[in-house]
């Protein structure tokens, strides 16, 4: 079968966030919007003790509660925008998502909202969260288009130790600066294959839209798909970044050589998302 070459057959209509927007966004309402979820985790815990079914999130879609992890009262009260979600939303041919660094599965959940995304491929290495994603695939009917994975992508294979943040999942790390984080963490060991095992699980015949979140391990992961036989199917990488352990000289190398453009920026400072699309001659 014939790969797709995206940028010459496939240019979704990306939508326009106002930079204004987002600059108050980021300044006042994201902050906002933090506390708030901050605060009713510790209320939602007290009064949804022994809660047993799936709860409707600010995005509108069903998660199993979590309240003692920041990042699932992350999830449910809407702290991380709609910016990722916008641009799930606007693909309107037949896809296939690839959420790397899934966590408990936001944003696999909201790419199933939308009908052309034929496809969900969620890798979550860390046990307990993988077990989370799976439940929250199949407690919004994705079990047929979906396929989470208990591993993490990386340049090479094997049991490897990963630090986890007591109380916020989404701070897991492979990188050396997990023996800084602030609070109580741990150590734990978790699976990593390289791109040939996660090349089994993509289908041939569809554009590909990544999402990465994996606190430092960007670089990596990029330089895996970018190599791949599958690079030329990407339509758009949407990642996360930190200047404190990401280098992002490198990483733009990366997207330059492939031929993608990375001038999207989603946040301010130090810490913030990009979205790498395909350069359109």
């Amino acid at each position: 079968m014939n790969r797709i070459d995206p940028a010459s057959t496939f240019k979704p209509a990306w939508p326009e966030h106002d930079q204004q927007h987002m600059a108050r966004d980021f300044l006042l309402w994201r902050h906002l919007r933090v506390v708030r979820a901050r605060t009713m985790r510790h209320v939602r815990s007290i009064f949804s003790a022994g809660q047993a079914a799936p709860v409707t999130t600010t995005y509108g879609v069903k998660m199993w509660p979590n309240w003692g992890d920041k990042t699932y009262a992350y999830c449910h009260y809407g702290t991380y925008g709609t910016y990722l979600a916008d641009l799930l939303g606007a693909v309107e041919h037949p896809f296939c998502f690839v959420d790397i660094g899934a966590n408990q599965g936001l944003f696999s959940l909201i790419a199933g909202q939308n009908a052309a995304c034929q496809k969900i491929i969620a890798l979550e290495p860390v046990g307990p969260t993988y077990d989370r994603l799976a439940a929250n695939l199949t407690a919004n009917g994705l079990d047929d288009r979906s396929q989470p994975l208990n591993f993490g992508l990386s340049d090479k294979a094997g049991d490897f130790p990963i630090t986890l943040s007591k109380g916020h999942s989404g701070l897991a790390t492979l990188g050396e600066h997990g023996a800084h984080l602030a609070g109580e963490h741990s150590q734990a060991s978790v699976r990593l294959e390289t791109m040939d095992a996660l090349a089994q699980h993509l289908p041939d015949d569809l554009p590909i839209f990544v999402k990465i979140d994996v606190e430092g391990h960007e670089e990596t992961v990029i330089r895996e798909l970018l190599g791949s036989s599958h690079a030329k199917r990407i339509i758009a990488i949407f990642y996360e970044h930190d200047d404190r352990w990401t280098d992002k000289n490198a990483v733009n190398a990366l997207l330059d050589n492939a031929g993608f453009e990375h001038s999207k920026i989603y946040g301010r400072g130090k810490h913030y998302d990009v979205l790498a699309t395909p350069q359109v001659t």
